[in-house]
């Protein structure tokens, strides 16, 4: 965790530095590496800590918290940049990981079961941990399919929606704010309340298969009325929308993650996180691809977004047709 959050923030600051377009990219590079190892690793912390019924929450309010950056960043930002330039800007953001990492390393200086971990895990467990078996797993293309679906309209949306905004309401980067505000609030709030929904109908006797799926399926309709935003005339109803969007996907995203504590082996989880983050993010470089050819050519934002409505029940479809009994490791 140390090294990782080090490294990122190392990169994020990077950013400030520098000076020509190739320096620019191996930055870009680098956060892209360092960041990669922040969502196996908060899996794994989670699972190490919490007993299953109570992950889900745990996920949900890591996620809440994780995405109080992002909420405040559209505010936070653009007043750095006007104070200290911009290249000021992402160096305070560097510094940022840093101040989180001190909170981290001092919030979890107590914790035994984080330095007992390594010696917890028998010997076997770990030669075993290779990625051969986990490729010929069923379990591990129903996460990794769901995620990539899943994921493209996320990356759509975070990296569409202040396009969105200006080319249909005309908004500047300030004017842009609250409603990008607005759409990150809603995120972290979905995976707040997915993960509260979920522990409670565990710990009131629900299965865990009756539970991820029905909490995917209900964050799968809140994405689907998507494509309505195209028919709305003024940007803070878009804004209000977008948020139901982004919780629906941080529902969805968390049971896709809590399903990986469920179903695999100890010893794996992090590595099938790390493919399925990894797996989610390609499917983000490829939709940002067609977004750009489909808008060069034309076709405006309408097909891109009654693909996103979709693409979370055909996720769901997917992960139902791999996976159509999930059950614990000890059960199963």
């Amino acid at each position: 965790m140390q090294v990782g959050a080090s490294a990122w923030s190392l990169a994020a600051m990077a950013h400030g530095w520098a000076t020509t377009t190739s320096q620019v990219v191996a930055a870009r590079v680098g956060l892209g590496v360092t960041e990669a190892v922040q969502t196996p690793l908060t899996i794994k912390t989670v699972a190490t800590l919490f007993a299953p019924d109570k992950r889900s929450f745990a996920f949900g309010f890591a996620t809440l918290l994780a995405g109080a950056g992002t909420i405040a960043m559209p505010f936070v930002i653009p007043a750095l940049a006007l104070a200290v330039g911009w290249r000021g800007a992402l160096v305070v953001g560097g510094i940022g990981g840093f101040v989180s990492l001190a909170a981290w390393m001092w919030l979890a200086r107590g914790i035994a079961e984080l330095r007992q971990r390594s010696a917890e895990t028998p010997a076997a467990a770990v030669a075993s941990a290779g990625y051969g078996a986990i490729l010929k797993s069923r379990k591990t293309w129903a996460i990794v399919g769901a995620k990539a679906l899943s994921d493209m309209t996320w990356w759509f949306i975070n990296f569409w929606l202040a396009d969105y905004y200006r080319r249909e309401f005309g908004l500047s980067t300030l004017e842009l704010a609250w409603p990008l505000a607005i759409a990150f609030a809603g995120s972290g709030l979905g995976a707040l309340l997915a993960g509260w929904a979920s522990t409670t109908l565990l710990e009131r006797g629900w299965s865990p298969n009756r539970v991820r799926k029905g909490v995917m399926l209900v964050s799968a309709l809140m994405v689907a009325p998507l494509p309505l935003v195209l028919m709305l005339d003024s940007f803070w109803p878009v804004a209000v929308m977008v948020g139901v969007v982004m919780a629906g996907h941080q529902g969805f995203s968390l049971s896709i993650f809590s399903t990986i504590t469920d179903v695999v082996p100890d010893a794996k989880v992090g590595q099938v996180t790390a493919f399925g983050a990894f797996m989610g993010n390609m499917g983000g470089v490829a939709i940002s691809l067609v977004t750009g050819r489909v808008l060069d050519a034309g076709l405006g934002f309408v097909p891109l977004f009654v693909f996103a409505a979709a693409s979370y029940l055909i996720a769901l479809a997917w992960f139902q047709w791999l996976l159509p009994e999930l059950r614990r490791v000890a059960e199963a």
